[in-house]
């Protein structure tokens, strides 16, 4: 259920913008994205950090959008939220708080080497998604950029999360023989 909520205000971007335009499917967006806020705060009683950071990013950048009916600004937003995450990561990371280890190191027990190379290598993937993401929105058609955004960049971020398991999982330290009962 949960992973739904974090799809859809995209799923529902990318439909109203094969029905109307570009603009309308901004408005959509950022009223959508406040609505899987409450929703995910009715269901769960908390709000993660990522989703406040993609909402208040979305309503700047979706209000710049339809206030200057200029579609550059939603274009970008996707490339600051991967900076924003690349940098947080990157920072957290060199202060010595991997905060890949703080959010799944409880389910999964692996060397902090590990986890620093997980993060380099997310901060990596979202340093390329970025500069992708430049390319293909300000070189291509609209309707190119929509495409890569909502099944391109959702199926990157997919795979390198897949990618992630598998290989922290080839990591994880075996609990000590005594407390395998």
């Amino acid at each position: 259920m949960k992973q739904l909520l974090d799809f859809l205000p995209l799923v529902i971007f990318f439909a109203v913008y094969k029905f109307a335009d570009i603009y309308t499917a901004t408005g959509v967006l950022i009223a959508a994205t406040a609505v899987q806020l409450m929703v995910t705060y009715l269901l769960y009683k908390q709000v993660e950090k990522m989703h406040l950071i993609t909402f208040a990013m979305v309503t700047v950048f979706g209000s710049l959008t339809l206030f200057f009916h200029d579609d550059a600004f939603i274009k970008w937003k996707v490339t600051i939220v991967y900076g924003l995450f690349a940098v947080g990561l990157g920072v957290s990371q060199l202060m010595g708080k991997s905060a890949l280890k703080s959010m799944l190191g409880k389910e999964m027990v692996v060397q902090d080497k590990i986890w620093a190379q997980v993060t380099w290598y997310w901060v990596s993937f979202f340093i390329i998604c970025g500069i992708v993401n430049i390319y293909v929105a300000f070189s291509l058609p609209l309707e190119i950029w929509v495409n890569f955004k909502v099944f391109g960049l959702t199926a990157l971020t997919l795979i390198n999360t897949v990618v992630t398991v598998v290989y922290l999982f080839k990591h994880m330290e075996n609990p000590p023989e005594d407390q395998k009962n």
